[in-house]
């Protein structure tokens, strides 16, 4: 097979290092790079059990239109199709054609006996370009030979978090079934809640420092609510918002544009500030900007922002050829984004 050729580093963490690229005979697919032997040796042994369970569960939702495709494993991590889609939680989908999609995913993956286990996550699900489904990220998902009580029971598991989707971004469409199963935990669910969900945070977030979304994520969630509250205070700040990026060694740094009329801001001082509230959270990259772009409805365009946060050029300007009465404002605040590295590889790096 020909050479790799990354191009983007995705996420870093203690289990693996996800990078884009394509193989150099054909540059016009996009491919998928998971590294296992870009972890620490103390935690590759849980990392590569993880992609094996990632290896198995693709070979096992060969075909299923919404999937990834397992194009190659080697001694380092496996390759896999690139899902050309956006996340969830920025897609935002309202009408019924991607919830109808979704359920058949679902649907596809229980007669190949998957189960996928990780869909509570918006970033592990996406909407395509033609407004269809799909999955990714199936490090955790199980092969079951029997369909017996516990693949129910997982099943059952990945169809209510399907619904906590639709119901957080079209609550609008959701039956009066659907709100019953909705709210119909499974005893296991409700136990992993109450005991095994707080350990396995106590160790992904405590002892791994880990951010388990691929460009969203906890650090957001843990040191955001913080972080927004001491802005937003800021007499000089009229908004701000939040992306992440990936760090040049491991994990993710927090990226803050603040809408300001101001030239400068203190990053220091904010990050002193925010500390007497959270003491964990803090700021890594701060760039003040003119004005946030946003949606028709007033809300904050995330989507735009995670692309200037992530330094994905290429991706925004392809963004605003589709929508140009964009650019005046996107524009001025890429000529003043600060992230202007992570995605360029070094050579030790390729």
């Amino acid at each position: 097979m020909a050479e790799f050729v990354s191009d983007t580093v995705f996420k870093r963490d203690v289990f693996s290092e996800t990078r884009s690229g394509h193989f150099a005979d054909r540059p016009e697919n996009r491919v998928a790079r998971r590294i296992v032997s870009a972890s620490p040796l103390w935690s590759r042994p849980l990392a590569w059990m993880l992609a094996r369970r990632e290896i198995r569960a693709l070979r096992q939702v060969a075909g299923i239109r919404g999937t990834p495709d397992l194009i190659k494993v080697d001694a380092d991590g496996l390759y896999r199709s690139w899902t050309e889609g956006t996340p969830l939680h920025l897609a935002r989908p309202d009408d019924r054609h991607w919830y109808r999609d979704a359920r058949r995913l679902l649907r596809d993956m229980r007669r190949r006996g998957l189960t996928h286990n990780d869909l509570a996550k918006p970033q592990n699900w996406l909407m395509l370009a033609d407004g269809g489904a799909a999955v990714i990220d199936f490090q955790l998902a199980s092969c079951h030979r029997r369909r017996g009580r516990l693949y129910r029971l997982m099943a059952y598991e990945d169809l209510r978090h399907c619904l906590k989707q639709k119901r957080a971004f079209a609550p609008h469409l959701m039956t009066p079934t659907e709100r019953r199963i909705l709210a119909r935990k499974s005893l296991p669910s409700r136990i992993w809640m109450a005991t095994g969900k707080k350990i396995y945070n106590l160790i992904t977030r405590g002892l791994f420092s880990w951010s388990d979304g691929e460009g969203t994520g906890d650090r957001i969630d843990r040191e955001g609510p913080a972080i927004l509250k001491t802005l937003r205070a800021d007499p000089a700040c009229r908004d701000a918002a939040l992306s992440l990026y990936p760090l040049p060694r491991k994990g993710v740094g927090i990226y803050a544009f603040v809408e300001t009329e101001a030239d400068t801001l203190d990053k220091t001082a904010l990050n002193t500030a925010i500390r007497k509230t959270d003491s964990d959270a803090g700021i890594d990259l701060l760039q003040p900007v003119q004005a946030l772009p946003r949606r028709d409805d007033g809300t904050i365009r995330d989507d735009i922002l995670r692309l200037i946060a992530m330094n994905q050029i290429t991706e925004l300007d392809a963004l605003l050829q589709r929508e140009p009465e964009m650019v005046d404002i996107v524009g001025a605040i890429v000529d003043g984004r600060q992230n202007w590295t992570d995605r360029r590889l070094s050579r030790l790096e390729r």
